[in-house]
């Protein structure tokens, strides 16, 4: 009878809005789907062969086994409340994206593991130019490559703290009790670097929603100020500051905020740690990714099938993947293979907080904000690895048995390697050798880009010596993002061996310390240090994933090693895409926080800088290299991309579709150098 009201449930993809509740035991893990919309995209619009398309949205209801020995390694499952059926029960919204006619999906399921609940797979696999999944908007669509490859795109919500607003993706999950019902408390960290003197701050990192203060008289609650990020820390006064928000310039009582009469200097690190109580089980965020394709794979009445299923994940979900990895989650709960393939986007060399006491998922790590929560913790390779100074043996595949370790690409910007400490994810703990990726593994290098492309043109300048230098490195790489996918889903589907690896190692000398680069910029002032993982020590407690000290001991740093530049200050080993090898500009993927109350000489986050050569019609440029002395013409310049991009072709890196935009851009870039790039603001963040 369900498989009967599946298929009734199939056939109606394409019409107009209803409601269907579907109730039971769907799976042993979905345990009920709501279907609340669903809607022809772009009004019935036909994809290639995949025919047409529909948006369903809902919510799905999980139930994890606390006692299944695949879930154990979930922090705090045991104290979470369960229904009558033994189940740990959480809530997700939804939306999937899929072909109506089901003989014409191509099997494949693409899982984006959502950034904070907003969408991006839209943007770098489609191209798409607005936010969100508006079915009647081809701009949220963009030129369709995931829908004219017949690929059905799920989204779910994992993470817990990420607002209930309209268009993003949540988990509702149980918090933990003791057994005799009383509140668990313990430990939580916020801090904040402060660019602007400032009266409130809030106790959530970005727009997620923060653990309040359990008791604001608890003298356990201490906040700390400090001139640097690793500067000695002082205790501010308990009577200067309180746990406070202001409504109409007053302030008053709130547990999420705290206020300061006097305001928080600008300039200043400032750091509370506090008591928080009822911690929710954040790991099942981990089983909720686990459990939705293994409900699309194994179900037989499952409504959005597949074969086979891709994880996508782009920096903070990037490191969600990583821990998800790590944590050995890919088996799930009847021992079977969950997904088949990950493509793991500018993660750098980091996991997170993705599965402990009071963890914060947003919580990341820059190189001067959100310092050191347990984001770069080793091992960082897929092989295992001794750490002498520890004597631990491990790796991020330690805890998964071959087969369930899914093909994965791993794929970094230079911002990474600057920013994200990224070559730990290919070199020894030592530093002394390049470790080799396992065979289910491919590293890209996606050389001089920032942590995501940047504005182009570049609006906010910097004079240095008389040269222009732009905030903002405007290298785009989407279109290598966009092949690679396509290559992931070849190796999953069909078996196709994807590009060799590309990326800088030791052993060739493409990978150096930061201290040996020299960049062709007359007085560019390099970055005081890159991101620094180190030997952390977040209490005795850490293996049971609770955290006691806060903030934690900071032992030895790991080496870390940054790309080799050419002639042009462009990084030499990785994908070089066309903007790099025929050059009008350096791109940097670093840039130093010029115009801020302090630290001027630390590195921004996530951004990069770009700095165009010179030209007759524009002097402004970096006089070390001028166009026409490199490219006698734009002829001889657009031959020179037809090559880059004939070579792009052959190694896997772009698509022929793509040739054309990618030209265009060039093209426009060339005339951008040559005039005088108005609309430019000085001076600005």
């Amino acid at each position: 009878m369900k498989n009967l009201k599946q298929t009734v449930l199939r056939q109606m993809l394409c019409l107009p809005v209803f409601l269907f509740m579907l109730t039971g035991m769907l799976s042993a893990k979905v345990l009920e789907v709501q279907v609340e919309k669903r809607t022809p995209v772009l009004q019935g619009k036909t994809f290639g062969g995949a025919g047409a398309y529909e948006l369903v949205t809902g919510k799905i209801i999980f139930g994890v086994n606390p006692k299944n020995p695949a879930n154990t390694m979930i922090t705090d499952l045991e104290f979470a409340p369960v229904n009558r059926e033994g189940w740990v029960e959480s809530i997700a919204n939804f939306a999937v994206l899929q072909p109506c006619d089901p003989e014409k999906a191509s099997r494949v399921m693409l899982v984006e593991v959502s950034n904070r609940g907003g969408i991006f797979s839209m943007r770098y696999f489609n191209g798409a130019t607005h936010r969100g999944l508006d079915p009647d908007d081809p701009e949220c669509f963009g030129d369709a490559l995931l829908l004219r490859q017949g690929i059905t795109v799920v989204w779910v919500g994992w993470e817990f703290d990420v607002p209930d607003k309209p268009g993003l993706f949540r988990l509702k999950v149980p918090v933990a009790r003791k057994a005799d019902g009383g509140s668990v408390t313990g430990l939580v960290r916020s801090d904040w670097t402060v660019d602007k003197t400032v009266q409130v701050l809030g106790l959530g990192h970005h727009a997620q929603i923060p653990y309040p203060v359990a008791d604001t008289g608890d003298k356990r609650n201490v906040l700390t100020v400090r001139n640097g990020r690793e500067a000695p820390r002082r205790v501010v006064p308990r009577n200067v500051w309180s746990f406070a928000g202001l409504e109409d310039g007053k302030p008053v009582p709130d547990r999420t905020h705290i206020y300061m009469k006097k305001g928080f200097t600008a300039g200043k690190i400032y750091e509370l740690v506090y008591v928080a109580e009822d911690p929710p089980v954040v790991g099942l965020g981990l089983t909720a990714i686990r459990d939705i394709v293994s409900y699309a794979k194994y179900d037989p009445g499952a409504l959005f099938p597949a074969k086979y299923g891709i994880a996508a994940g782009v920096s903070q979900t990037g490191r969600f993947l990583r821990y998800f990895l790590y944590q050995g989650l890919n088996r799930d709960e009847d021992g079977r293979k969950a997904f088949d393939g990950m493509m793991i986007i500018t993660a750098g060399a980091g996991r997170g907080s993705f599965n402990h006491r009071f963890a914060q998922p947003s919580r990341d790590a820059h190189r001067y904000s959100a310092f050191f929560y347990p984001t770069d913790v080793f091992p960082f390779t897929g092989r295992s690895q001794t750490d002498a100074l520890t004597g631990i043996t491990d790796g991020l595949l330690a805890h998964l048995d071959e087969p369930f370790r899914p093909l994965t690409f791993y794929v970094n910007t230079g911002y990474e390697y600057w920013g994200r400490a990224a070559s730990l994810i290919h070199t020894s703990v030592d530093g002394k050798k390049d470790i080799e990726p396992l065979s289910n593994e491919r590293i890209y290098h996606i050389c001089s880009g920032q942590h995501y492309p940047g504005r182009f043109p570049p609006q906010t300048f910097h004079d240095t010596a008389g040269i222009r230098l732009y905030r903002g490195n405007p290298l785009n790489f989407y279109p290598a993002y966009r092949a690679l996918l396509v290559k992931l889903t070849e190796w999953v589907a069909e078996g196709k061996e994807p590009p060799a690896s590309s990326y800088p190692k030791l052993k060739n000398g493409t990978l150096m310390r930061m201290e040996e680069m020299i960049y062709p910029v007359r007085g560019l002032q390099k970055p005081s240090g890159t991101e620094v993982a180190y030997r952390m020590d977040y209490g005795p407690r850490w293996k049971d994933g609770i955290v006691d000290n806060q903030p934690p001991l900071r032992g030895k740093a790991f080496p870390v090693f940054v790309p080799a530049t050419d002639s042009f200050g462009n990084e030499v080993a990785g994908i070089r895409n066309v903007e790099v090898e025929v050059p009008l500009a350096t791109y940097l993927p670093w840039n130093l926080r010029w115009g801020y109350p302090a630290a001027t000489g630390e590195m921004t986050d996530f951004s990069g800088t770009f700095i165009p050569f010179a030209t007759r019609e524009n002097p402004s440029g970096n006089p070390e290299f001028m166009v026409q002395d490199l490219y006698p013409n734009e002829k001889n310049y657009l031959n020179r991309v037809d090559i880059s991009l004939e070579k792009l072709i052959r190694k896997g890196f772009l698509l022929e579709e793509d040739i054309p935009a990618v030209k265009e851009r060039a093209g426009i870039l060339w005339q951008w150098v040559h005039e005088s790039q108005k609309g430019s603001t000085k001076g600005q963040k």
